[in-house]
């Protein structure tokens, strides 16, 4: 499996975007689907062009639904880490929808960690901003192969 950090436009509505993220570290997968405004999609891809340019230890969290019970959908959080050779870190923590298992009100959740770089991000920056302005339903940030044999 190939390391990647993708989102998918499921639905929208004049507020929303619903969008189902998939996660790979390369062995591991996990997907959810959360819910984004159209204003935070834009800001985020205003914050993530800014956030390109910080190779030198620069740090970026990207945050989308919210976690627990009281919220409706799933979430995620991927912290966006450069790192020494140009080296991409993100760590990712993912949520489910909760729902009802027995007497419990339960939700999946996921932590993956991937390795990307610079140029892939600068493309799943331009991919994002077109699923953003309605141009297409995808955006992927890859990782690279075999993430955890690097020094």
């Amino acid at each position: 499996m190939q390391p990647k950090l993708r989102f998918t436009k499921i639905w929208q509505d004049e507020d929303m975007v619903e969008l189902r993220v998939e996660a790979c570290d390369g062995t591991s997968m996990f997907s959810n689907k959360v819910y984004v405004g159209h204003h935070s999609l834009r800001e985020t891809v205003i914050d993530l062009h800014r956030f390109k340019d910080h190779i030198y230890g620069g740090l970026y969290d990207l945050r989308f639904g919210e976690f627990g019970p009281e919220y409706g959908s799933g979430a995620l959080s991927a912290r966006l880490h450069f790192h020494d050779r140009g080296k991409l870190l993100v760590s990712i923590a993912m949520q489910s929808e909760y729902s009802d298992f027995g007497k419990k009100n339960v939700a999946s959740e996921a932590n993956l960690f991937l390795i990307s770089e610079p140029a892939l991000l600068d493309n799943f920056i331009q991919s994002l901003r077109a699923v953003s302005e309605g141009h297409q339903n995808d955006a992927q940030l890859d990782g690279i192969d075999s993430p955890w044999t690097w020094d």
